[in-house]
């Protein structure tokens, strides 16, 4: 069981033994150990807080039944300082379930279109605005690494990176928010096709990753590498580019392959595609170890299948659902705007209780 005494108390130790490293001048003198150390007191910072409030709920608690034994007015605010220690306990435990590593990382992220054709095209361009939309509204950056257009508007497959400004606050980086969308999104509406009204029923997949940058999480050698360089194009066949400046990566162990076409430059575009490469292979080794350990304390929310369906956005009833988490809302127009902060939290909230409960287990 998660001890909020111990656990709790072990990390107040470490942020004070930091602390002090920050104003060691060999410390100072480091770059790069000076930034692993800010960043580790940062993420300490809201657990020290919590801790100190439990710690004085407690205190509140304990005094205040001391003072009841003589004076039996005091027990008049035993139930309001046991919910407020309650309350305590329980924002402690949930900043101590052990982290995600890459919650600080920022993301890229794919949208693909699916069944339903031109209209599952259309959709995967809303989604794509969603999320441009909601990383606006969060102060985020983005850039579209690779698209491919349909011939009636939408995409069939876009790439965007998805970057914080300065340093976020824990539990605030685009991974730590972005993560809980892979999966298969449905749509219920008339599409625009549509002559008689009916409405159809389409789907797009969302892959998310951590960008990991120029990081090297997994050994990519040269020797397993295959590059083809190729002229871009553009809806319906036509060429965007007179130059062989697209690019397609092939990685031979795993089978990947990742192409970029947006930029002129052939560099630029295998620079977007060794970037998508490095994200996607980080990515695999992380399910891959995880299905190997059998990771108890992963929820079903982060583990889930990305052919399952995760959501519907529901047109004729302006209704959003979220299936793994049983989130349902009227105002989907609002989310489709960049509004997703609602029901994100529905995931991290299915998330913490589940790895909760299983630490408890």
């Amino acid at each position: 069981m998660l001890d909020p005494s111990s656990s709790g108390q072990s990390l107040v130790d470490e942020h004070a033994a930091l602390e002090a490293q920050l104003g060691d001048p060999e410390v100072v003198g480091d770059p790069e150990r000076l930034r692993e150390i800010n960043s580790r007191y940062a993420r300490l910072g809201p657990v020290v807080a919590a801790h100190a409030e439990w710690v004085g709920a407690g205190e509140d608690l304990e005094a205040a039944r001391e003072l009841a034994q003589e004076e039996p007015s005091f027990a008049e605010e035993l139930p309001a300082l046991a919910e407020r220690l309650e309350q305590a306990e329980d924002r402690l435990r949930r900043l101590l379930i052990p982290r995600d590593p890459d919650d600080d990382r920022d993301v890229i992220l794919e949208v693909k279109a699916g069944e339903g054709g031109a209209e599952s095209a259309l959709f995967a361009g809303d989604l794509l605005r969603m999320y441009l939309r909601h990383a606006e509204k969060h102060g985020w950056r983005t850039e579209i690494l690779d698209s491919t257009e349909s011939d009636l508007g939408g995409y069939k497959d876009v790439q965007v990176a998805i970057s914080s400004r300065g340093t976020p606050a824990p539990g605030e980086a685009p991974w730590a928010r972005l993560k809980y969308e892979g999966g298969v999104h449905r749509v219920q509406r008339v599409p625009v096709t549509e002559s008689q009204g009916r409405i159809h029923t389409s789907a797009a997949g969302v892959w998310v990753m951590p960008d990991v940058g120029d990081v090297v999480t997994v050994d990519i050698a040269a020797n397993d590498l295959k590059i083809d360089v190729y002229r871009s194009s553009g809806p319906g066949g036509q060429s965007v580019n007179t130059t062989d400046s697209a690019v397609r990566i092939t990685h031979l162990p795993t089978g990947l392959v990742v192409s970029c076409q947006n930029e002129k430059s052939q560099l630029q575009n295998k620079e977007s595609a060794m970037r998508v490469l490095r994200a996607r292979l980080h990515q695999l080794a992380v399910d891959e170890a995880a299905a190997e350990a059998a990771d108890a304390r992963r929820s079903q929310v982060r583990t889930v299948d990305r052919s399952e369906r995760i959501r519907t956005y529901n047109f004729p009833e302006n209704r959003i659902s979220d299936h793994r988490t049983g989130f349902k809302a009227h105002n989907l127009d609002s989310v489709l705007d960049g509004d997703l902060d609602a029901v994100v939290d529905s995931a991290v909230a299915a998330d913490e209780a589940a790895q909760l409960a299983a630490l408890d287990g």
